[in-house]
């Protein structure tokens, strides 16, 4: 990507004052353009976006740490958060950290020294109702022009000052109760901030993507990926959407969840928006007959000013399957076949990695970096995958399909490096088995938890829930190097000028590899499991590393996926860890190793017909947080080891009325006696199966 040639007045600066908080030195802070900050990072002393800068790469220029020192990297600082989810990416901006977890709870630290400068409540817990059951939390925020902006579970978007922590502005951008929630981060760009939401893939909702005013809060734009009702809000873009869908498909919304991840071409003043998976997933019902159904599972080029349409390229026409394509976008200049090409590269679920060219869309390549069985290959002159038969379970027949729903790759980010010029791929490999039958296809209605399709990981293969961080070249399109991780999951990645690469991995050691071939030359332990992505950035006359610790989000649903570990909700761990060369701060001795332990409930006593309505309640409920067959292994406690479940009163109290809605249970005050009854004999049925190890 070209560089701004302008000089910022903070370059006239000396480096340690001008790395200075505000909030520490009372003082005034240097003047910074957030599109000059946000093109370079200024020269990577700062990390003020998601993915550092516009061009999403998670890449530091810094080479302080490097592979040579790399041992003596030492913790400098560390903060324990006090819950929620802490799968989140701090940004920093001019000494100043800051970091929004859990219910989107900010604060700000001097970076130097981990003090916290304030703290943000955004009140979540008073805000939200019903989105409170679908998500954990948000997972990132943004910095502009002396301003944070961070996206809230109950779809408010708010401005606060970065230097007291005061709320400027707050704008609901979603229809309060209906189902859709904010949980990434937003994007900041020529002082309009841009936010997508989730919900989409799982409610009857069109998913769109809206930009607004970063200074005033007031819409500009907003681009809906999926068509509507015909004759209502069509425009020429919609009409052509429209043409690739059939049956009466805006009864049921549509899908396409912009949730997580935009990106931003300065050059041409051109958003970049990965979008998700229709609503239902399966086909049949959604769009029946077929069809591509834009702008499902696709990039869409807008123009950054007016949201107006410019080009896309979709990577699962007629998707059905959850390969949703909001993974992060990183933009590039490479020379591929002797010509320079100005690119986009980015690794949806579905396996492959695609390089396309950013101005037209046009794909240039795309190739399997996982385990796909869904597709044989690419084709390049027509760019629409060339799909293998028995994967889309016709006729009611089982499909094993790789990857599975959690995809090659997931929203963990994955970076790019100019240096060595690789992409380096947080992989997960899983297959799954999917089938429709027994579902009316005809009359089918929307329902929580339905998806109109059932799916299960009953995969026996010895690459099911296995990992690796990959090392990729994206003009060869192959691999260069390859380190396993532990598990099914593995975290996001960082890489820098120092010819490093860090990742943090479930089994709690954040590492550093050499960014060219992939030697490990440094791990710390962290005492808790690794989601985020790492940052680095300067601040005085050191560079930091920070990561925030912590299992969270979708991760923690299926403890199948987690190589044998066990963690606890309620004892592990969420913390922001600061590393800088030198560092000499210590952590508490870690606890014991979880594991689970069976309570006695001497008055239990089987009912197999209650316990299959509270597991239907369960399922279309609680699984989101609780996780499969109620075995959460650290985004919510197991309540297979929890004594309110054998307390009616107590249960009804958390369940129904809400006392531990702060902490971020949601109420569900439609649930009578009878449903409560249900789901806490289901609860005991499973607490049973673990004491007599049926597990």
């Amino acid at each position: 990507m070209r560089r701004s040639t302008k000089l910022s007045l903070l370059a006239l600066v000396p480096l340690g004052l001008a790395a200075l908080s505000v909030a520490t030195t009372g003082m005034s802070a240097p003047a910074i353009s957030g599109n000059e900050l946000l093109a370079d990072g200024r020269g990577g002393d700062d990390w003020p976006a998601y993915g550092a800068t516009f061009d999403e790469r998670h890449f530091s220029p810094l080479t302080e740490i490097n592979d040579k020192n790399v041992k003596a990297l030492g913790l400098a600082w560390y903060f324990d958060l006090p819950g929620g989810n802490p799968a989140t990416i701090p940004v920093e901006v001019n000494g100043t950290l800051y970091v929004s977890s859990g219910l989107s709870i900010v604060r700000a630290f001097e970076a130097a020294t981990g003090k916290l400068l304030w703290t943000f409540d955004s009140k979540v817990a008073e805000h939200a109702g019903k989105e409170m059951r679908s998500a954990w939390g948000i997972r990132g925020i943004a910095w502009w022009n002396g301003k944070v902006y961070t996206g809230t579970q109950d779809g408010r978007l708010i401005a606060i000052d970065a230097r007291t922590g005061k709320e400027l502005w707050t704008v609901q951008t979603t229809k309060k109760g209906g189902g859709q929630f904010i949980t990434g981060a937003p994007r900041v760009f020529d002082g309009k901030i841009l936010i997508g939401q989730g919900g989409s893939d799982s409610t009857p909702n069109r998913g769109y993507v809206t930009a607004y005013d970063a200074e005033t809060g007031k819409q500009l734009w907003r681009f809906y990926v999926v068509p509507g009702k015909p004759g209502v809000d069509e425009d020429e873009t919609t009409k052509l959407a429209a043409t690739t869908w059939n049956g009466e498909y805006w009864k049921l919304g549509g899908g396409g969840s912009p949730w997580n991840n935009f990106t931003y071409d300065r050059e041409s003043d051109t958003i970049l928006v990965g979008t998700g998976n229709g609503y239902p997933w399966n086909i049949k019902i959604r769009s029946p007959g077929g069809g591509d159904n834009l702008f499902l599972c696709s990039i869409v080029a807008l123009d950054a000013k007016t949201g107006a349409y410019k080009w896309h390229y979709q990577f699962n026409p007629g998707e059905t399957w959850d390969y949703n394509a909001t993974m992060d976008m990183a933009l590039a200049d490479l020379e591929i076949g002797g010509r320079a090409r100005k690119v986009v590269m980015t690794a949806p679920k579905n396996g492959f990695l695609y390089v396309i060219d950013r101005t037209s869309g046009q794909l240039i390549s795309a190739e399997k970096i996982a385990k796909v069985t869904w597709a044989d290959h690419i084709d390049l002159k027509t760019g629409r995958p060339v799909e293998l038969p028995g994967q889309r379970f016709d006729g009611g027949s089982d499909s094993e399909v790789w990857p599975s729903n959690t995809g090659a790759h997931s929203w963990m980010p994955m970076a790019y490096s100019p240096k060595s010029r690789l992409v380096y791929i947080p992989k997960i490999e899983s297959g799954i088995i999917y089938n429709d039958r027994g579902i009316d296809l005809v009359n089918w209605k929307p329902v929580v938890g339905e998806l109109g399709q059932t799916y299960g990981a009953k995969v026996e293969n010895p690459l099911q829930y296995t990992s690796a961080l990959l090392a990729w070249d994206p003009v060869t399109q192959k691999q260069v190097w390859k380190v396993d991780t532990h598990g099914g999951w593995n975290g996001g990645v960082l890489a820098t000028g120092g010819n490093l690469v860090f990742q943090g991995q479930l089994d709690g050691g954040l590492r550093a590899y050499a960014a060219d071939n992939g030697k490990e030359l440094w791990r710390f332990p962290t005492q808790a499991a690794i989601i985020a992505a790492p940052i680095s950035y300067r601040a005085g006359k050191y560079q930091y590393v920070t990561v925030v610790v912590g299992m969270g989000t979708s991760v923690a649903l299926d403890p199948k996926q987690l190589g044998g570990l066990e963690f606890d909700h309620r004892s592990q761990k969420r913390r922001i860890l600061t590393f800088r060369i030198g560092g000499k701060a210590k952590l508490p001795p870690a606890a014991p190793l979880f594991r689970l332990k069976p309570i006695p409930d001497p008055t239990y006593k089987p009912d197999p017909e209650l316990a299959a309505k509270g597991e239907g309640l369960f399922g279309r409920n609680c699984l989101a947080c609780h996780g499969y067959n109620a075995t959460a292994a650290g985004a919510a406690p197991d309540l297979r080891a929890s004594y309110m479940v054998q307390n009616p009163p107590a249960f009804r109290d958390i369940v129904h009325n809400g006392v531990l809605r702060e902490p971020g249970m949601p109420p569900f005050p439609e649930f009578g006696d009878s449903d409560l009854d249900a789901v806490r004999q289901y609860l005991r049925k499973r607490a049973d199966d673990l004491r007599q190890g049926k597990e």
